[in-house]
């Protein structure tokens, strides 16, 4: 799947069928549905890609300083970019597992 086609599935009611579980929460969140990708980032806490898109979503929150626990946690720097450009970087990411 591209990222352009991913952004697509987005007007759908639905993540894209088969897509693995954390790139349907960056699906959620692109769809405004924090809390449900919130559900599925803090479902394996401790575990690096988990806690990554757990601390973006904290970012994305305005919750600076959970946002930092989460990116130290998955040892990651917070980055000083958009919420959109981590978004996209997170989606491509992932969309090259799938």
């Amino acid at each position: 799947m591209t990222y352009e086609a991913f952004q697509k599935s987005l007007s759908e009611p639905n993540p894209p069928a088969g897509s693995p579980v954390l790139l349907q929460a960056l699906w959620y969140d692109g769809k405004d549905d924090w809390e449900s990708a919130h559900e599925i980032a803090q479902s394996a806490e401790g575990t690096q890609e988990y806690d990554r898109i757990h601390a973006y979503l904290h970012r994305k929150e305005g919750d600076q300083w959970n946002a930092g626990y989460w990116y130290r946690r998955a040892g990651a720097s917070m980055p000083s970019g958009s919420l959109e450009a981590e978004w996209e970087q997170l989606v491509r990411q992932h969309l090259s597992k799938f």
